[in-house]
């Protein structure tokens, strides 16, 4: 199961997200903020592999599916949250994005990438759904649907399928977890430079607001967060990595009220009680015990730098000489 502790921080940063991009739409387009944030985030990680003398992974296939992650998993959601954003509230853009979880359940099942759910899980999924609909509210005629809530639904259907294929093709695959952080946001600012013919030309307003909201977005919010994600991965599965979306509604919408002057309604409360509710039944684990003839000895290792090797199933496996 996931530490409380990453689970806090991970949706302290990422549910942030929302905020800074909000802010840095201020004075950047949609595909300026997502070429700054990767490139800082890189550039984070880069230095982070330095100092720990780990070098980016090598092979034409790995490399081959560094770049397919990258674009699933930064470029295009990235991309597609500030389009988003720019008709949609932070707030509402957590909430949308906590659907991720039901899709990486989707496409882990329809992928065999995740082992068939316990049923209680599922219904964690399906409650935390529920909880999501509650705080958007489309059955009300002020309800916000359009291209840009569209948008932003896209952004967590692709960070779904990037779960689950970082999980299957690029974790446990004998290469660092940091150093496949920083090839793959090293690939995501190269593909968004491509992309600056597209809406990246503009000239760009050089305030404080938005230069600050991008600078913290690309080092904490990319940077630092994209690490913590792969860890997740790398320790617990795709699906409990996108079930840490659930409690971003929680901070997304908070941060949006206290900062930005959106609504928080009693509706939007209850939501969020419901979305936690969700995120407890869907962490739920059976304990299995077996009894043997002699206890195993537990053999600790201190390099923590190689992710555990995963079954077909995508489960995390621990080998014998290697760190979680």
């Amino acid at each position: 199961m996931i530490g409380a502790g990453r689970v806090g921080v991970l949706a302290l940063l990422w549910g942030s997200t929302f905020l800074w991009i909000d802010l840095a739409l201020e004075g950047f387009t949609p595909v300026q903020v997502t070429l700054v944030r990767c490139a800082l985030g890189a550039l984070v990680l880069g230095a982070a592999c330095r100092i720990a003398r780990q070098r980016l992974p090598g092979g034409r296939a790995m490399w081959g599916h560094v770049l397919v992650a990258a674009f699933f998993c930064n470029a295009l959601p990235f991309a597609l949250f500030g389009i988003g954003q720019q008709s949609v509230d932070s707030g509402l853009a957590g909430v949308l994005n906590a659907t991720t979880p039901l899709w990486s359940l989707l496409i882990g099942l329809a992928t065999r990438a995740e082992r068939r759910p316990q049923a209680i899980r599922v219904a964690g999924l399906l409650v935390g759904l529920a909880g999501t609909a509650l705080i958007f509210a489309p059955w009300q005629r002020s309800g916000h649907v359009g291209w840009g809530a569209l948008a932003i639904l896209g952004a967590a259907a692709s960070y779904a399928f990037a779960f689950t294929y970082m999980g299957r093709h690029l974790v446990g695959k004998g290469v660092p977890t940091l150093s496949l952080a920083t090839a793959q946001l090293l690939a995501a600012t190269g593909l968004t430079t491509l992309a600056l013919p597209v809406g990246g030309l503009t000239a760009v307003r050089l305030q404080a607001v938005p230069l600050l909201a991008v600078v913290v977005l690309g080092v904490f919010a990319t940077g630092l967060t994209f690490y913590l994600t792969y860890r997740i991965i790398a320790d617990e599965g795709a699906t409990d990595a996108a079930t840490v979306g659930y409690l971003l509604p929680v901070v997304s919408v908070a941060l949006g009220s206290l900062v930005l002057g959106e609504e928080l309604s009693a509706r939007v409360v209850a939501g969020m009680a419901v979305v936690l509710l969700g995120v407890a039944l869907t962490r739920h684990r059976a304990t299995v015990v077996t009894q043997a003839k002699s206890p195993s000895p537990r053999i600790d290792h201190p390099d923590d730098r190689t992710p555990p090797a995963r079954t077909k199933a995508g489960a995390a496996v621990r080998q014998p000489g290697r760190g979680a």
